[in-house]
């Protein structure tokens, strides 16, 4: 968990150093408008390699490949279509989440269980799920987004 705090926090302070940097002098924010960003940089003003050191940092894997996409979409609905409920964008960030839990609680798998309970509600589960259906999301995971977790 430490692990992840701290990433998060030297991404914070990274974004933070880059924005300050943006501004003039004088505090207009004219040659911020002008300047082009760099073709690697992103939005947020991070390299994709940035990114994903930061991402590794935090125990999460990096966005899974079109057919794991899909596979992994196809399994969650196999268990219950209401997991994704046309939510993949949420499904597997979510998923991808759960793979850090691997990272966070390697030996426990009944804290694996409890944070994929809470972390996979719906409009129909806002409570979250069930420890066997839990336990199917988890394995969803950890074949299609994390295997080498």
């Amino acid at each position: 968990m430490n692990t992840r705090i701290t990433a998060c926090a030297a991404l914070v302070a990274l974004t933070a150093a880059l924005t300050a940097c943006s501004s003039t002098d004088d505090g207009s924010s004219e040659q911020a408008a002008t300047a082009k960003p760099t073709p690697s940089a992103t939005q947020s003003g991070l390299t994709d390699e940035q990114k994903a050191q930061a991402r590794e940092a935090a125990g999460l894997p990096p966005t899974p490949q079109a057919a794991d996409w899909k596979a992994y979409i196809k399994t969650l609905d196999a268990i219950d279509p209401d997991i994704v409920h046309g939510k993949e964008d949420k499904a597997v960030s979510r998923g991808i989440d759960t793979c850090s839990t691997y990272k966070r609680y390697p030996d426990d798998s009944a804290q694996q269980v409890k944070v994929t309970r809470m972390r996979f509600t719906s409009p129909t589960h806002p409570e979250g799920r069930d420890a066997p259906t839990a336990q199917k999301i988890l394995a969803a995971a950890h074949k299609h987004i994390c295997p080498t977790y």
